[in-house]
């Protein structure tokens, strides 16, 4: 990171971070071309490793892509605040951003779709146990990222 001074290694911060957005933009490549799509997310911290969890649909570009290259990159960015001045060149901004890189997967195991399903109705609405029937958990894709890297940054 060329800015180590905004640099946050701190990991209870970083996760009170994450814990409190709602949109990761995910990075696939696609042959040459980059494809960048925001999902709503939610994720597990264990062992001092973080696993994103999203859905969509079992059709489409990001359901192909999760399946023909699964090493994607992510952001999160949050607390935005822009700060004036009297110069055009001296405004600012304060904010909070994670980036990384990770292995996307499908998830397939019912218990797992559950659980993943479960962490992003828990970021979203703070619930944490949710009903699903099986016609709804066969339709839908769960995609999960498990994280090689990840940096956090604020100013």
């Amino acid at each position: 990171m060329r800015r180590s001074d905004r640099e946050i290694t701190n990991k209870r911060e970083i996760e009170e971070f994450v814990a409190e957005e709602q949109i990761l933009r995910v990075a696939f490549y696609d042959d040459g071309d980059i494809y960048i799509v925001p999902v709503n997310y939610g994720y597990l911290y264990e062992n001092d490793q973080y696993s994103f969890y999203f859905h969509g649909a079992k059709a489409g570009r990001k359901y192909e892509l999760s399946k023909t290259n699964p090493i994607v990159g992510f952001e999160i960015d949050g607390k935005y605040k822009l700060l004036e001045n009297e110069m055009a060149c001296d405004y600012s901004a304060s904010f909070q951003s994670v980036i990384g890189t990770g292995r996307l997967q499908l998830v397939d195991d019912m218990e797992e779709k559950i659980i993943g399903l479960n962490t992003l109705m828990k970021q979203t609405t703070q619930h944490l146990e949710w009903s699903y029937n099986e016609k709804m958990l066969e339709a839908v894709a769960v995609f999960k990222i498990d994280v090689h890297k990840i940096s956090c940054k604020a100013k």
